[in-house]
């Protein structure tokens, strides 16, 4: 909240981000290999929404459907190719301030390595910056183990992440700092 407070109204041109839903996810015995944590027993509150809104022009909420957000007829959903009779689910929601018919993306939630427990796939959080070629700058101000800025740092876009865990912190910075030489 203190960074989000710093910056000027609309300096932003896209917030991307999957905050805390308050549904205790971290806690989820499909999440055993990670250590059982609090970080998702609140949801992001509504105070750090109105920020979030005053410094962007643009938004992308994952979650958006547990949040006090406007109506929008622009949802970007992923179908998680689980199946209907498992416990978890099928698919997730992103509310999107771009009045746009809702899309969809396909990827098992299963066929990916994570570091965090939500952990989002890479290729999906490309998509999301892909539906705002003119944002220049996107903040994720819930920044996780940095797919985000691992998104925007491919697609050449300048990015700013905060991340309140140092552990998430290191992971996000080991990540940007690889790199993949052309031979």
């Amino acid at each position: 909240m203190p960074i989000l407070k710093e910056l000027p109204d609309k300096s932003i041109d896209l917030v991307l981000t999957d905050p805390p839903y308050g549904i205790g996810i971290a806690n989820n015995p499909f999440r055993q290999k990670f250590e059982k944590s609090d970080w998702d027993n609140s949801p992001m509150t509504d105070e750090i929404l109105a920020e979030i809104m005053r410094v962007s022009k643009d938004q992308i909420i994952w979650g958006g459907n547990y949040f006090n957000l406007p109506p929008s007829q622009g949802f970007l959903i992923w179908d998680k190719g689980q199946p209907e009779d498992f416990s978890s689910a099928m698919c997730e929601m992103a509310w999107m301030s771009k009045q746009s018919p809702a899309k969809m993306w396909k990827k098992r939630v299963v066929s990916y390595e994570k570091k965090h427990p939500t952990q989002k796939p890479l290729e999906l959080m490309e998509w999301c910056v892909w539906h705002f070629p003119e944002a220049k700058i996107v903040l994720d101000p819930f920044l996780g183990s940095g797919t985000t800025t691992e998104a925007c740092k491919k697609l050449h876009r300048d990015f700013i992440g905060i991340e309140i865990s140092p552990e998430y912190c290191d992971i996000a910075r080991a990540r940007l700092g690889q790199e993949v030489l052309s031979f």
